[in-house]
């Protein structure tokens, strides 16, 4: 949602912290609120005016029309406003139909003055500018202002100024306050503007000598320009309108929303009601709503909510899980009912988000089994076979009753089911996988066309380019009647590579000469070339950097689908529209500003360019050109026969509705000729009567279908068209959004400009002025299909349409990545690991997430026995690690490793080469004994060798014994990281049989000479095979196989790499210079000279 209700008192802070204007302003910040745990005593320490003022105090809920309600204390003392709220705060009262509980009120200065002293002005957004409405009497009695009030339009990009403000508002006005008030209203016109409201009351307005009091403010804000505003708005929060408590689930979900792509939205309605909804698609979950409602189960509706836009798997089951834990909470009588539905996704796949719907039933398969929860599906989209498969799998392993549906099933058949209006089907009709839509059955091998065999990766130089067409500049600018031929050419703004793949795939299996993509333009790399797929051939489209360079290389192009962010959005449209060739625009971003858009239309009409979005999945025109991900995926395409044109077009305001209506389309008509989802948006750059004029003028088209929806007045026009004569083909037209007449308070739905600000935006008063105008109108959207079918069949008898024969579409291959998740292929893996899964929400470590990592405090040693050992090691054996790490850190500048690190280093090499050089020194001579050691032990053990037997065969042998010996240390002048080590494991260990062993080794060794002592690299070596065999966590093959594989050398380079860093940057640090060996150090021995 874009506009949102604030308090009063933040719309106040907001004014009095960034007002600009010359006019005085009084009672700045002068407000305290009061909430049922303030203490009054205290407040009047913080608030000292409180004790020396007369007061006005009065609720901040969002409640309009306080004063007449009797909500408003006036003139009252501290002790009054104490009285006045005994009365008051934390007691139910009615507003409207809305039944709320006082809790927050506002307490300010109360202000004496005249009757003639009050004014009203308040500002509001339009689709063309900014209403600024005036009156000369405000306060209580104002009346109805639109009738009253004095206006003037700010057109988009226009500037207020103080002279049109004095002549068109305050005429009325006496001549000493008319200078003050213009001064005021021109800064709160630009602080509107600055801070992004969407409107913003005054009610009244006092001006009296000693300059402007603000009483009574209401205010809404573009949630959406967030961004733009975090600064200066600061930490923004939005009440729920009265009636309804805000529940910390909704700020949940609210939280989950903002930190994702996708759309996740949750409203409670009644937490005691037995009908839960989870539907994907803000269209279709507002269809669901309506259609509960139109059954009788308005007061049963516990929620509102949507997920869409391709949530994750976590996500899913984060949303899925809140609902399940609300609704088993309290049981009903009769049970309850979860209806999980949703229209045809575009490009969700199912499947996975099924995968976290279904893990939180099973996590919540208990409570919703003791509170009786039958649960209805009904979904369509990529692989939604696979997902209606696996919920219907969950319901017969856990006993809850789930019934699943797909796009056989009208859209919301399975609430009448839910509610008891219509039997369940005890077998309902399977639809066809998937992959059987991409299977040839023509029985031909052959592609249809035979024109498939060039490259279009570059232009080809037979074409010729059509210039743009230039209006004059005193003409004015008409818009294409047709947007999109089989010509269309068009640039996709952004790296969406599937987009791009299912665009090019339709124009396959719609028999297209050439793709309908011409390029892309991704400004965050260089210019390159993209691989993709034309039928089974592979082709290259060129990526660029600059917009100007893909205008100029492509100049046939004439349509740009922008996949911009919500942030860049703006500024790329704007400078797609210098650009005189381009005639439509797509922009697919949701949560674009209103004011940005507003700037957008404004220029798109002044240059004759359609535009379509924001916030839409875009447009279709069958056999033709498809926008982005419009139409799904390929089994939907040819499911909904969307690769050859009917004679039907639509618009619809949902993306994923749009979808639904192919579906519904083609099921009742010979299908789609032509498309287009308009936005959810408030301010959609194109409106229906643009869509549904064109279709008027295309001689293709015979009947029109128009799905709107609740809030604006646009389909208003489309009565007063078919009124005047303008639109004489059929038009069935139905609005979604009947359930809010219905609700007791306001609910904001899933698209921004789904609600309504006045009782002729509401859904039934549309439905009821296009049903008078002669439209076709539907008694709910489950009769749509009927009423659709209908008037097709009657134009079919009338000879008006001529069904033509179908005709099998050229096949398409699978991508490899969606046969693989369909679960149609397999192949061996190329790799394979066992230790690490970085692929779901959360990082796991052998079997273990990184939360659980961090949770059981098992410490650097704890992770490396997982992800080296794939085992939970006891407590010690993490600890010993650890302390083998800390001792094998370093060992001075001087060894072959450190040395070559610093060498290296002091030649000008980076910290990565650096260390590298170093590491590449370990081996037998130094570092490696570990592993050596712990062989030559183990295996001299094994055998049953006596400690006096193994040394006299490796002096027999001529070979060293590994770990024994040191330099300096002796076992006068014992190291001590080997007697840390030794007492640790002796206190620790559970058996020392392989240190022991090595321990009386050590004693004959020492005996022939001092320092011939068990050293720290061999103390490691064997007490780490003693832990293997010991700690429980290993059979004795797989402890003998990690010390055969070089584990235990691990951990001397895991160790020493420490150290070597440490050596870099100390190098680097003190700024040493190239190292050159002295000459006194190098002794030169070359041969003599020999002369023959």
């Amino acid at each position: 949602m874009s506009a949102k209700a604030i308090s009063e008192q933040t719309s106040k802070e907001l004014l009095y912290k960034h007002i600009c204007t010359s006019a005085t302003i009084q009672n700045r910040f002068r407000y305290a609120n009061v909430t049922p745990e303030t203490d009054l005593d205290r407040l009047a320490v913080e608030h000292p005016w409180l004790l020396t003022e007369r007061l006005v105090v009065k609720p901040d809920q969002l409640i309009k029309r306080r004063g007449k309600l009797g909500l408003v204390g006036v003139n009252l003392d501290l002790n009054g406003v104490r009285e006045w709220l005994k009365t008051r705060l934390m007691k139910e009262t009615t507003v409207g139909k809305a039944k709320g509980v006082l809790k927050n009120f506002l307490i300010e200065p109360f202000v004496p003055h005249k009757q003639e002293e009050e004014f009203y002005v308040c500002i509001y957004a339009t689709r063309e500018g900014d209403h600024v409405l005036f009156h000369h009497e405000g306060g209580v009695d104002v009346g109805d202002v639109d009738a009253k009030a004095k206006k003037l339009l700010v057109g988009v990009d226009e500037k207020i100024s103080e002279g049109s403000v004095c002549k068109q508002l305050l005429a009325h006005v006496p001549n000493d306050k008319r200078l003050v008030l213009a001064h005021f209203i021109v800064g709160l016109f630009n602080l509107y503007e600055d801070l992004f409201f969407t409107y913003l009351e005054i009610n009244p307005l006092v001006v009296t000598k000693d300059g402007v009091y603000v009483l009574d403010m209401a205010a809404k804000i573009d949630a959406t320009a967030d961004y733009i505003c975090k600064a200066r708005w600061g930490d923004v929060e939005f009440p729920p309108p009265f009636g309804r408590e805000a529940y910390p689930e909704e700020a949940y979900i609210a939280d989950l929303d903002a930190k994702s792509g996708a759309s996740l939205k949750l409203t409670l309605l009644n937490p005691q009601g037995r009908i839960w909804t989870m539907v994907a698609g803000g269209g279709a979950s507002v269809v669901y709503s309506d259609t509960i409602c139109d059954l009788g189960g308005v007061d049963e509706l516990a929620n509102y909510g949507e997920y869409s836009g391709a949530p994750s798997e976590q996500q899913t089951y984060d949303y899925a899980k809140t609902i399940l834990s609300l609704m088993t909470r309290e049981k009903h009588p009769d049970g309850k009912v979860l209806i999980i539905g949703g229209s045809i996704a575009n490009f969700t796949n199912v499947a996975a988000t099924f995968k976290g719907i279904v893990r939180a039933i099973r996590d919540y398969q208990v409570p919703l089994k003791e509170h009786e929860v039958t649960i209805f599906v009904r979904r369509g989209g990529p692989n939604y076979q696979e997902g209606l498969r696996v919920m219907g799998e969950v319901g017969k392993t856990t006993g809850i009753p789930i019934h699943v549906f797909g796009t056989e099933t009208h859209m919301t058949a399975i609430v009448g089911m839910a509610l008891g209006h219509r039997p369940i089907p005890n077998q309902p009709p399977v639809a066809a996988h998937t992959a059987n839509f991409l299977l040839n059955s023509s029985g031909s091998t052959s592609t249809p066309a035979s024109t498939r065999t060039a490259s279009f990766s570059e232009n080809s130089g037979k074409a010729k380019a059509s210039p743009a067409k230039k209006a004059k500049s005193a003409a004015p600018v008409v818009k294409a009647t047709t947007l999109f031929s089989k010509k269309t050419k068009s640039i996709v703004w952004g790296m969406q590579t599937r987009a791009v793949q299912g665009m090019l795939d339709f124009d396959y299996v719609c028999s297209r000469d050439e793709p309908s993509v011409a390029a892309m333009v991704y400004p965050f790399t260089g210019d390159h070339k993209q691989k993709f797929y034309w039928g089974h051939k592979e082709i290259l489209l060129p990526v660029y950097k600059n917009m100007g360079d893909a205008m100029k290389k492509h100049p046939d192009v004439d349509v740009l689908i922008s996949f911009a962010s919500l942030r860049s959005a703006f500024d790329s449209t704007m400078e797609t529209m210098q650009h005189p060739q381009i005639h439509t625009i797509a922009i697919i971003a949701e949560g674009i500003p209103e004011a940005h858009t507003r700037k957008i239309i404004k220029t798109a009409d002044e240059k004759g360019i359609t535009i379509i979005g924001p916030a839409t999945v875009g447009g279709i025109k069958p056999g033709c050109f498809k926008i982005g991900n419009t139409g799904g995926m390929l089994d939907n395409i040819l499911a909904s026969k969307l690769y050859r044109p009917g004679s039907v077009a639509y618009v619809s305001r949902s993306g994923g509705m749009s979808n639904e209506l192919n579906n519904i389309i083609s099921r009742t008509t010979d299908g789609v000729f032509e498309g287009v989802a308009i936005g959810g948006d408030r301010y959609p750059g194109s409106v229906f009567t643009d869509h549904v004029l064109r279709y008027q003028d295309t001689p293709g088209v015979k009947m029109i279908v128009v799905l709107g929806e609740i809030g604006g007045t646009e389909e208003y026009k489309i009565c007063q068209a078919i009124k005047e004569g303008r639109i004489t083909k059929p038009v069935v037209c139905w609005c979604i959004g009947t359930c809010a007449t219905m609700f007791a308070s306001e609910v904001q739905f899933g698209h921004a400009g789904a609600c309504a600000n006045q009782a002729s935006e509401t859904a039934v008063a549309k439905n009821k002025a296009l049903k008078e105008a002669g439209a076709f109108v539907p008694k709910s959207f489950d009769e749509l299909g009927e009423i659709i079918k209908c008037v097709y069949d009657d134009l079919v008898d009338k000879g008006v349409i001529q069904p033509a024969p179908e005709l099998p579409p050229p096949t398409v291959p699978m991508d490899y990545s969606w046969a693989r998740e369909l679960g149609l292929i397999r192949k061996p893996a190329s790799f394979m690991t066992s230790i690490c899964d970085e692929r779901g929400q959360e990082l796991i470590y052998a079997g273990m997430p990184i939360t659980e990592v961090f949770k059981s405090e098992i410490g650097l040693g704890g992770t490396l026995g997982l992800l080296w050992f794939q085992r939970r090691l006891p407590r010690y054996a993490c600890q010993f690690i650890e302390m083998c790490l800390m001792v094998t850190a370093d060992h001075g500048p001087a060894v072959s490793g450190a040395h070559n690190t610093i060498v290296c280093a002091r030649a000008g090499k980076d910290l990565i080469s650096s260390l590298t050089s170093g590491l590449l020194t370990i081996g037998d001579r130094f570092g490696g004994a570990l592993d050596a050691a712990a062989k030559q032990f183990s295996k001299a053990f094994d055998s049953g060798m006596l400690p006096m037997e193994f040394v006299n065969k490796m002096k027999k042998d001529g070979k060293l014994i590994m770990g024994i010996g040191h330099r300096v240390k002796s076992i006068n002048n014992p190291d001590m990281r080997v007697q840390i080590l030794k007492d640790f494991v002796k206190q620790h260990f559970p058996s020392t049989q392989l240190l022991d062993y090595a321990l009386d080794v050590e004693k004959i060794t020492t005996s022939k000479k001092p320092n011939l002592i068990l050293n720290v690299d061999g103390f490691i070596g064997v007490a780490f095979v003693d832990l293997l065999r010991t700690c429980g966590g290993f059979t004795r093959d797989e402890a003998d196989e990690f010390v055969e594989i070089g584990a235990l050398n691990g951990i001397f380079v895991l160790g020493r790499s420490m150290g070597f860093i440490g050596h870099y940057l100390d190098q680097k640090r003190l700024r040493q210079g190239l190292y050159r060996h002295p000459w006194d150090d190098i002794s030169y021995v070359l041969p003599e000279h020999m002369s023959m």
